[in-house]
């Protein structure tokens, strides 16, 4: 089948395709919707992009992203340094942060373990949150991994790993949120808030 448009055209809506999700349709969208607005979104969407990627750099301490290293949450003194909560990716700091619950700093694994995407523990940080554990200053590692086998499995693994260190490893409490009804809760949910339940 002919492409619909020139080749400058179905590489930006190629590239946009593989953004997270944006499928094949949503990226024709987005594309015709930038080339209609050049100068409103197109021009300051190409000078975003280059400022961000000459001026983000990943934070040497957590793995988080920011302009600058430390990122601004580790250079942060006002912050609690005892606490580490550790996430899978840098999008789970943004969500944490929304919240203003979380007052400690953070730590990117990077991934989760798993078999099938042949993701052992080399590829994640897990050395570095050892070593960041083991400075004598960690009162409590919090880990805040998806409610998955993979996230499951990865949270058995670093607690396992930390032991050593002495320092208490807990997790995120899971159930019923804020506002949730209990008929449009999965069965998996409901037996992990009954599982987590505390005294009223």
């Amino acid at each position: 089948m002919a492409a619909a448009a020139g080749p400058e055209i179905e590489r930006l809506i190629a590239l946009l395709g593989k953004l997270p999700g944006l499928g094949p349709r949503s990226a024709r969208r987005a594309a015709l919707a930038l080339l209609k607005r050049r100068e409103q979104l197109l021009d300051p969407l190409t000078a975003a992009m280059i400022d961000a990627q000459s001026k983000v750099r990943t934070c040497t301490t957590c793995g988080s992203l920011d302009t600058s290293d430390p990122c601004a949450i580790c250079a942060d003194q006002s912050r609690d340094r005892a606490l580490i909560c550790v996430v899978e990716e840098v999008g789970s700091i943004w969500a944490m942060e929304r919240a203003s619950a979380f007052r400690g700093r953070y730590h990117v694994l990077g991934g989760l373990l798993s078999a099938l995407d042949g993701i052992g523990p080399e590829r994640l940080r897990a050395a570095e949150l050892v070593n960041r554990a083991s400075d004598g200053l960690v009162r409590e590692v919090i880990l805040a991994l998806p409610a998955t086998v993979d996230g499951q499995t990865t949270a058995h693994y670093l607690a396992e790993r930390l032991v050593a260190t002495g320092v208490p490893v807990t997790m995120l409490a899971r159930g019923v949120p804020v506002g949730g009804d209990l008929d449009w809760l999965d069965d998996g949910t409901i037996a992990q808030a009954l599982r987590a339940r505390r005294p009223a």
